[in-house]
Order: structure tokens, then C-alpha cells, then sequence
């Protein structure tokens, strides 16, 4: 976060000073503004007019209402208004006490709808203009009265804009977050689905031949001693039932891979202690894949040692195929105090145009799953100038999610 951004936040934070300070700057400029007069032929002068003091008081006041103006708009734009208007018809010379009457009408557009503002900001171009132009020791055409006319008229328009600019504002983010929620929701659901299919696939395969093979083995043993060869034939039902089985468990579980995945890199892997063994059929498949390492003499818990072998290998997998063999991975593998963070980074310089990682299957989603399981975290996205990024932490020692504890 920039110095700007944490300014910025810390005004947001309170609001209330920012508006003091606001009121401040007015009441400087109301008050250098009143010794400012024309001279001659259009010749500006200092210090040869001098407010009177109502005129100072009603700067002041005026100044003072807009420590308010977010408070209560409407009732700061009509103190701010009735000041103004007392000092056109009392000022001489006048001060500029509209100029806080200017800036609680751009609140006022600013933090009501269209309608209003234009409502409230005709009375106010009216009623300054009309005072300033009715009251006063200056003729009705002066410069000064068609300036009050067109300072209200701009700060009107000037506040809907900013209305208009916060509504356009916070429409696109509440259409973006809606957007990602959605994409959220039907990743789970597709998830939720695929993982009831399987479920259901592989409860009809155990159900259905492992009763077989129970059925054909009692068989078999009961008739062991007294009718060999129907045992024998029991022997080869059971026989046929675990291979059929066998055959249809391997199709079930095939349908989990995706097409195009490397053969190697699927392979089971107890940890980090296999890495270079992972890399290394990365690199016979034509990626170039370059490893740092420093977590030397940190013994992983085998659930972390898992998870972060699993996470390099999903995200290596992804590099292979969605950024192609010409891309540059790198790999890090860092004990930062109590935790390990894995960093996979790549160039993306085979990936095509509009295409990301895991953008049409469940790996990233699967990874996330696995790292929050150890109450660890996972970030994820492209980086700036090109290429995709992961990012997981993952305590050294392992303390599983406990049903209701934040993600």
C-alpha cells in the first residue's frame, strides 16, 4: 500500500477531521477573499478593504457549520445560505461568506439523489442571486452577483457528477463481486456433483463384486474339502469378480485425470523428499523447471510434507499445460519461522491469449481445499507483465480446521 492510499484511508477513518480541515481552508479563503477588493481600472489590491466585524463573525460561522456538512447537508446549506444572504444585504464592503453556502450546496448534490439536488440547487441559485442582486450598495448587473449565480450553479452540477461518478463506482464493484460469487458457487456445485458421481460409481463397483468375492470365498471354503474342483471353480468366480473390479475401480478413477496430463507427475509422492524426483519428470517432458530451496533440517509433518509436494505438482502441471513446454517455471521452497511457503512461478510464454491455469477444471480449486484443510493459505493469480503465480503457506506443524473456525 502506498503513502497515498494510507492517507487516503486514514481520512476515510475520520471523517470528521477531514471535514474540520475542509472548514479551515474555507474560512482562510473567505477570509483573504474579503480584502481583496477592485481598484480603478480593474486593478486588484490588498489590504485596502476591511471587513466589518458581523461580516468576520458570519465567515467564521459559516466555516464552522461545515464541520457538519456530512452530518446533517441540508440543514448546513440552509444556515450556510441564510449567512450569505444576511451578509449581501449588510456587507460594505461584502465578504465572501457564500463561498461556505457553495460548498454545503456540492454536499448536498453530492450525497442526495438527482431530483433533490436539482430542487434545492435552483432555491439556492435563486435566492443568493436574487439577495445579491436586490440588496446591497452594488448595481444588480455587478460581477460579483452573476458570480454567485454561476459559482451555485457549478457546485449543483459539480456534486451530481460526484454522486453520479460513486453510484457508477460502486454499481461495477457490486457486479464484480456478485460476478465472482457466482463463479464460486458453480465451481463448489460442479465440485459437489463430480464428487457424488464418483461416490456413487465406486460404492456400485465395492458393493457389487467385493459381495461377490465374499459370497464365492465362503463358498469355496466350505466345499474346500469334500467337492475340490466346485471350490476350484468358486476360486475362479472370485477370481473374475476382483479383476472386473479391479478393471472398473482403474476406469473410475482414470475418469478423475485430464486430458493432456503428464503420466509422471500423477504418480503418488510421500513429500518433499521426492521434489527433485517431480522436477526431474517436468524436465524429461521438455520444461524447464529451476528449483531453490531453504528449508534444510526442517522435518515436515506428513500431512504438510503431502500437501506441499501436492500443491508443486499441481501447479507444475498446470505450467505443462496451459503455458506449454517453452515456458520457464521456478520453483521455491522457503521455512519462513513456524511455516513452509511454496512459491511456483512462470513466464507464461507459450500460454495462449485469455487462458489461466485451472481455468476449466477443479486443480485450483482442489489445492485450496487442501492447504485450508492444515489451516494454511493459498493465493493465486497471473502476474504483472505475463505468467501465473501460486503462493501457498503451510504450518510447520500441522493443526487441522475445526468445524466453524474461519477460513
Amino acid at each position: 500500500m502506498t503513502t497515498l492510499d494510507r492517507a487516503r484511508c486514514r481520512l476515510k477513518a475520520h471523517p470528521l477531521a477531514l471535514d474540520a480541515a475542509l472548514a479551515a481552508g474555507v474560512l482562510v479563503c473567505m477570509v483573504v477573499g474579503s480584502f481583496v477588493g477592485p481598484r480603478g481600472d480593474h486593478v486588484v489590491s490588498w489590504g485596502v478593504r476591511r471587513p466589518d466585524l458581523l461580516s468576520t463573525l458570519l465567515m467564521v460561522l459559516g466555516a464552522a457549520a461545515l464541520v457538519l456538512r456530512r452530518r446533517a447537508p441540508r440543514a448546513v446549506l440552509a444556515a450556510t445560505g441564510t449567512m450569505s444572504v444576511v451578509e449581501f444585504v449588510t456587507g460594505d464592503p461584502r465578504a465572501p461568506v457564500a463561498m461556505s453556502a457553495v460548498v454545503a450546496l456540492f454536499t448536498v448534490a453530492a450525497a442526495t439523489d438527482r431530483l433533490t439536488a436539482l430542487r434545492l440547487g435552483l432555491a439556492t441559485m435563486t435566492v443568493l442571486t436574487g439577495a445579491a442582486m436586490l440588496a446591497g450598495p452594488m448595481p444588480w448587473y455587478a460581477q460579483e452577483n452573476l458570480a454567485i449565480f454561476a459559482w451555485t450553479g457549478m457546485a449543483a452540477a459539480g456534486g451530481d457528477a460526484v454522486r453520479s461518478r460513486r453510484a457508477f463506482v460502486h454499481a461495477i464493484r457490486e457486479r464484480a463481486e456478485r460476478a465472482e460469487r457466482t463463479r464460486e458457487e458453480e465451481a463448489r456445485r460442479r465440485v459437489a456433483e463430480e464428487r457424488l458421481r464418483i461416490a456413487r460409481d465406486l460404492h456400485d463397483v465395492v458393493a457389487h463384486h467385493i459381495a461377490l468375492v465374499n459370497v464365492q470365498a465362503g463358498v469355496a471354503a466350505h466345499v474346500m474339502d469334500k467337492r475340490p474342483d466346485q471350490a476350484k471353480e468358486a476360486l475362479g468366480h472370485v477370481r473374475a469378480a476382483s479383476r472386473s473390479a479391479l478393471d472398473e475401480l482403474r476406469a473410475t478413477v482414470g475418469l478423475l485425470r485430464q486430458s493432456g496430463d503428464p503420466e509422471a507427475p500423477t504418480e503418488p509422492a510421500p513429500g518433499l523428499d521426492r521434489l527433485d524426483e517431480l522436477v526431474g519428470t517436468f524436465r524429461n517432458a521438455g520444461l524447464h523447471v529451476e528449483v531453490a530451496r531453504a528449508d534444510h533440517g526442517t522435518t515436515l509433518p506428513a500431512a504438510v510434507d503431502l500437501a506441499a509436494y501436492r500443491v508443486i505438482q499441481e501447479a507444475l502441471t498446470n505450467v505443462h499445460k496451459h503455458a506449454g513446454t517453452r515456458a520457464k517455471a521456478e520453483v521455491s521452497v522457503v521455512r519462513v519461522g513456524p511455516h513452509i511457503e511454496i512459491t511456483v512461478l512462470d513466464d507464461g510464454a507459450g500460454r495462449t491469449a485469455g487462458t489461466q491455469p485451472g481455468g476449466g477444471g477443479h486443480g485450483l480449486l482442489g489445492m485450496r481445499e487442501r492447504v485450508t484443510a492444515l489451516v494454511g493459505t493459498l493465493t493465486t493469480g497471473p502476474r504483472y507483465g505475463g505468467g501465473f503465480r501460486v503462493h501457498a503457506i503451510l504450518p510447520v506443524e500441522t493443526r487441522t480446521r475445526a468445524p466453524g473456525d474461519p477460513v
